[in-house]
């Protein structure tokens, strides 16, 4: 058996990494390699499946800590031959060629190791789940639409109709282990007489072997398709989310069911508007005039254009509400809203005439009419009192 690379290098972590660290390499690196994006790399399969085999060992803690203690030998039985050297004191314990340290570990202590690899082998098994990312507009998001996607899957071989066969012929149950992917051995120990039981050699763990494999799919049950899937993304989906779509993943092994298709949103930046929560915000600018005698004004919404009252002396920078305007809320009745932020648009480039009439304008104008500029000066004017009093 080639040599395994330790679980921590795999996945570029620390012996003391923290399951968050676990997690994150993990999602990075099956990101990476995932055989769908990498369909002109021949070796990413391969690495796809040892990051998979190694976050499967690192993020289980039973497993991690029996892998820290033992390495490699004490989760996977069929790995080296050594012994299993060092076990709390018990001199010349040590495990035959292959045996399955789990079930050492259940004879003197009654179980709780975890089920037989073999007997997983050999019964129905759910297909992997895929994952794909899918990038949608800001109005499909809100909306809501149905993308047709293209993804690549594991399904059920046609030739063979998935028991890995040529037409014709069958699998044949295994003759060395009777079907059951296992086997039993009964070894003398300083604890006496002990039942081990080792993975099939013959049929690997499955119970049955093909003599004839079937020719388009090498005896795996399954070929890898491209295929067609409608994705309905539900108006009100946000960025970042994931939705899981039943049955369009991989199918399994032994007559088990197909997996999940896992599509994470992505939603573009809209010019407009901005969500936060289920409510959109948006800039309007105004005019000197619109703000200081109240206008009515279009708004551009995702309904279209509505009419927004800006109400007379309106100030720069003002937050207008327009009631169920915004996004609508994932499985639940009714929509956040839209706030309108009042950006006021000072003019440029007056001619001689145009400054002539502000000015006139700006002297018409008294105290009543500037409330913030009064209250300024009234801070100030303290201010300077404050100081000539403290500090003269």
């Amino acid at each position: 058996m080639p040599e395994k690379r330790d679980y921590y290098e795999v996945l570029g972590l620390q012996k003391n990494a923290s399951e968050e660290d676990i997690k994150k390499a993990f999602r990075r690196l099956a990101k990476e390699y995932h055989p769908d994006v990498n369909q002109d790399n021949p070796g990413a399969e391969a690495r796809f499946k040892e990051i998979n085999e190694a976050n499967d060992v690192l993020s289980d803690s039973q497993k991690r800590q029996r892998y820290d203690r033992y390495g490699h030998a004490g989760i996977d039985p069929s790995y080296g031959g050594g012994g299993f050297g060092g076990f709390g004191g018990f001199g010349g314990f040590s495990g035959g060629d292959g045996i399955d340290i789990s079930d050492i570990f259940d004879s003197i202590f009654g179980g709780g190791m975890g089920g037989s690899r073999a007997s997983q082998a050999t019964g129905p098994r759910r297909g992997s789940d895929i994952a794909i990312s899918l990038d949608i507009s800001f109005m499909e998001a809100c909306k809501g639409i149905t993308h047709e996607i293209e993804i690549n899957r594991a399904e059920t071989c046609d030739n063979c109709n998935g028991n890995g066969a040529m037409p014709g012929t069958s699998p044949k149950t295994c003759s060395e282990c009777g079907g059951q992917g296992k086997i039993r051995i009964q070894q003398r120990t300083i604890l006496g007489s002990m039942s081990t039981t080792q993975t099939c050699s013959r049929c690997h763990g499955k119970g049955k072997t093909i003599e004839t494999p079937c020719t388009t799919c090498n005896g795996a049950g399954r070929i890898q398709k491209r295929k067609k899937v409608s994705v309905g993304v539900p108006a009100g989906i946000d960025d970042g989310q994931t939705l899981s779509v039943r049955g369009e993943g991989n199918v399994g092994t032994n007559g088990g069911g197909k997996g999940d298709l896992n599509v994470r949103i992505s939603v573009r930046k809209d010019p407009l508007f901005e969500r936060r929560g289920f409510d959109i915000h948006c800039e309007i600018p105004v005019t000197y005039t619109q703000a200081a005698l109240g206008a009515e004004i279009d708004v551009p919404t995702i309904d279209g254009n509505v009419k927004l009252t800006v109400p007379e002396g309106t100030q720069p920078d003002t937050v207008l509400r327009l009631k169920g305007k915004g996004v609508k809320r994932l499985q639940r009745d009714g929509r956040g809203d839209q706030l309108v932020k009042v950006s006021l648009e000072v003019p440029r480039n007056l001619s001689k005439q145009q400054k002539e009439y502000v000015k006139q304008l700006e002297g018409m104008f008294t105290e009543k009419n500037f409330d913030k500029r009064v209250k300024f000066s009234d801070r100030v004017k303290r201010f300077g009192e404050d100081l000539r009093k403290n500090f003269n």
